[in-house]
């Protein structure tokens, strides 16, 4: 079998103690063993959102926990504002336009983070908003948008709530529920949880719980009152995804050995070498305003993307992710999270210097390959 250094903005690669945890034998969901498990994680989730609210575990991708976020809060007819800066702001907008919602939209160009006195306007001229919805990071271009600013203007309005997508943020970087005011705040695992995909991690403030109750939007499966019941008698209500779950107790482990402070500051360290780097090579950042998650970079215009990408992965080995829809061709989508290696990052550069040698790209060709690899290794010691 192939092995693939997985450098995408999700799923990533997998730490070796992970790895262990998911080929341990099966056990039932409804057992002792498996209630600690649960209890354990559940715990763990709430340091990693930084609040005293419930944080719920569901067997769902990440799109799902932006539903579970809207179907126990929403009623149709509500008035929605959905900052729009790329594919997965597009995602949320869409479901909310499903479930009934008065939706307004703030279109950010792509690559742009949201400045936030357009939704301080907007709110000063629509009282009645009830949500607003925001990407943390949009995935799609790597822009990081201001919440903790974005979170203090919404706070003066006591009938709006703020949705984050922090799904490729939340364990990546600080996003402090609580302290800042997030009300509803959605996580996944195949992110900084260095887990395969299938959990996604879902809170909401007090704020948002008393509007669960009133929601009229229709909810089975992603009832969360239900959810809460059920965790509160220490198992869930449905199935659980009892690998997952297990390995999710791992994950939270490796985190908080090493300090999420010094996690985040490591997260940040791999972003800002990759970016270097990359630089050095000729591919530029694609925002102004990264994620430490990800790194969004524009290829030259002589380069097809699309083939560019193949060839990493088929000639070296590595995978990460291209351009979507206006982006397709044009970037390359490289990811800080997961179970990174300083082996594995040097190659990465090198694969891609070795890529570039062979388009006649001019910023590729003035470094040399020997001495490349040299001062990538001490930039690394340093």
């Amino acid at each position: 079998m192939k092995t693939y250094n997985v450098l995408a903005p999700g799923p990533v690669n997998l730490h070796p103690r992970i790895q262990a945890a998911l080929s341990l034998p099966m056990i039932h969901h409804r057992t002792p063993e498996f209630d600690q498990i649960l209890a354990a994680a559940l715990a763990g989730l709430k340091n990693i959102f930084s609040t005293q609210q419930h944080v719920f575990i569901l067997s769902s991708t990440g799109s799902g926990g932006m539903e579970a976020l809207l179907v126990n809060l929403l009623s149709p007819g509500d008035d929605v504002l959905c900052v729009v800066s790329g594919k997965f702001g597009e995602r949320w907008r869409d479901m909310a336009k499903v479930f009934g919602a008065q939706v307004s939209e703030i279109n950010v160009p792509w690559g742009q983070a949201i400045q936030p006195e357009k939704v301080e306007i907007f709110l000063a001229q629509h009282p009645n908003c009830k949500f607003v919805l925001c990407q943390a990071c949009e995935t799609s271009t790597g822009v990081l948008h201001p919440i903790q600013k974005l979170a203090a203007i919404i706070k003066k309005y006591p009938q709006t709530c703020f949705l984050v997508d922090g799904i490729t943020a939340v364990g990546s970087l600080p996003l402090p529920m609580d302290d800042w005011g997030i009300d509803g705040l959605v996580g996944g695992s195949q992110k900084a949880f260095m887990l395969p995909t299938g959990l996604s991690f879902v809170a909401f403030s007090q704020k948002a719980w008393l509007m669960s109750d009133q929601a009229k939007t229709p909810r089975f499966y992603f009832d969360l009152r239900k959810e809460k019941a059920a965790n509160e008698k220490g198992e869930t209500f449905f199935s659980s995804s009892v690998t997952l779950v297990r390995a999710l107790q791992v994950s939270l482990e490796i985190l908080f050995e090493k300090g999420l402070v010094q996690h985040y500051a490591e997260v940040q360290a791999w972003a800002r070498w990759t970016r270097k780097w990359c630089d050095h090579l000729g591919l530029a950042s694609f925002t102004d305003r990264p994620s430490p998650s990800l790194s969004t970079l524009v290829l030259p215009e002589t380069v097809n993307g699309v083939a560019f990408r193949h060839d990493l992965e088929e000639k070296f080995g590595i995978t990460v992710m291209g351009g979507q829809d206006q982006l397709k061709g044009r970037v390359l989508r490289i990811g800080h999270m997961g179970f990174l290696t300083n082996e594995g990052m040097i190659h990465l550069i090198l694969s891609l210097h070795q890529l570039l040698l062979q388009q006649n790209q001019a910023q590729a060709l003035a470094l040399d390959p020997i001495l490349l690899k040299t001062q990538l290794a001490e930039s690394l010691r340093a």
